[in-house]
């Protein structure tokens, strides 16, 4: 009886797992460079469109395909100086998605190579990637 229930729990676990990878969205974000736009796409739809704060002279962010690795909800750069709420890392470099409070400067380059977004924003985004998956995610950056 014990290896029955234990065979039963071991199924359950396996058709769960299998059932959120099944329902993952796609989620595809592109950010124009020369638009200071980040515009998101789930499973091939437009979504969103936000206004974003890229790299500044001497800090350009870069163009590429970038599929994110990891997140903090509240995370604070010691080098900047700064809160970096709902960051989401995209590229080896250190260079992430994540909100700031800095809104007065978005629409154009500010930034040391991130792509900043308003919190509201930035955690809409953050809330996707996690629910969907890292590999589910792509970002674009592009000029």
């Amino acid at each position: 009886m014990y290896r029955q229930y234990a065979i039963g729990i071991a199924t359950t676990s396996v058709a769960i797992l299998l059932s959120s990878s099944v329902w993952a969205a796609s989620i595809k974000a592109t950010v124009d460079l020369s638009a200071q736009r980040m515009n998101v796409y789930i499973d091939g739809k437009k979504k969103y469109s936000w206004v974003v704060s890229t790299g500044k002279q001497g800090w350009r962010t870069k163009p590429g395909s970038y599929t994110p690795f990891g997140q903090r909800k509240k995370f604070y750069s010691k080098k900047w100086r700064m809160s970096l709420p709902y960051l989401t890392w995209i590229g080896e470099d250190g260079t992430a998605i994540h909100g700031t409070y800095l809104t007065s400067k978005l629409g154009r380059t500010a930034s040391h190579g991130c792509i900043r977004l308003s919190v509201r924003n930035a955690a809409k985004f953050y809330k996707l990637v996690e629910q969907n998956g890292f590999w589910s995610t792509q970002v674009i950056v592009k000029r």
